[in-house]
This record gives structure tokens, sequence and C-alpha cells, in this order.
């Protein structure tokens, strides 16, 4: 049975949407018990949504006019399937709204937006504890990929390698 979703509409945000996104983005900081982005990166957040071309697509998911959910979406591309993938960077949706299927409405929503651009899969990480998110996920079909490891490099880590390669 299809979850209700007449009350959730996803669109994709606007520079109009800039006080709701940054909104969200700091209710998923809290969420996660992480620091919310600094003045200068919220900044550089909605430039960077809304420069031409854009660096990622951020979409809404919106109940009775109230923003409760977003998600940044952006390309990469696979060197083996040569073809595009869509990456999910964030999906999130205020805890009282989950019960709404704020998040299924977005998720289904980039499924569908993947498939139109011709990708050849979805990818995106979930913290370990995040069981609601893990659940969520497997409920639709989504595979956990065991057999690779996320890597991750700093901004100094990458100065540091840039300074010692250039002497």
């Amino acid at each position: 049975m299809k979850p209700n979703l007449s009350s959730v509409a996803v669109r994709k945000a606007t520079r109009d949407d800039a006080s709701a996104i940054l909104s969200l983005v700091d209710a998923l900081a809290e969420y996660e018990k992480l620091s919310p982005p600094d003045t200068s990166a919220k900044a550089r957040l909605i430039r960077d949504m809304t420069a031409n071309p854009p660096r990622f697509e951020a979409y809404l998911a919106e109940c009775d006019g109230r923003a409760v959910g977003y998600a940044f979406v952006f390309e990469t591309y696979s060197s083996f399937l040569a073809l595009p993938t869509l990456y999910l960077e964030d999906l999130f949706v205020l805890p009282e709204y989950r019960q709404k299927k704020a998040g299924y409405a977005l998720f289904t929503t980039l499924v569908k937006e993947a498939h139109a651009r011709g990708c050849g899969r979805m990818e995106w990480t979930v913290l370990d504890w995040n069981q609601l998110a893990i659940n969520f996920y497997k409920r639709l079909g989504a595979t956990h990929m065991t057999e690779w490891q996320l890597y991750r490099m700093v901004r100094g880590k990458m100065e540091r390698i840039i300074d010692t390669s250039s002497s």
C-alpha cells in the first residue's frame, strides 16, 4: 500500500528558500549533535546552491506550506557503468513530520529525478548510529555496501600534501 502523500509537497528549493534551508540544516546539526555551520559557511551554502551552475541542488518537503525537510544532491560519475550517479548528501526531516511520510516523499522524488537523468544508481552515506535511517533505507530496498569504506581528507591535510609536493 502506498503512503498517503497528499499533505506533503516536494519541490526544488530556490534562493527565496534560503532561511528555510538554513533552519533545517541547523536542525540536522542538532539531531546529529554537531555544531551548525557558522555564518560564513551558511553564506557559502546558499551561494553554492544558487550559483550558475549550482554546485548542488536542494529539495524541500513541505507540509501545509511549512518547510519540514530537505535533501541535497549532486551528480558524480561511474567509470564502470559509464553513467552518472545521483549522490544524496543530506536527507533530513523534522522528527515531528516523519510519520507524515515527508522523508518518503523526498526520497522517492529523488529516485524519480535520478531515473529521469539517466543515472545508473543513487548513493549516500548513513551514520552507523542512525538506526532509524538505516531501517528506512532497508525498507525501500537499499543495499549497505560493506565492501566499500568511506575515506575523507580535510582541507588542512590537502594543504599539507600540496605544500609537500611543491617542495
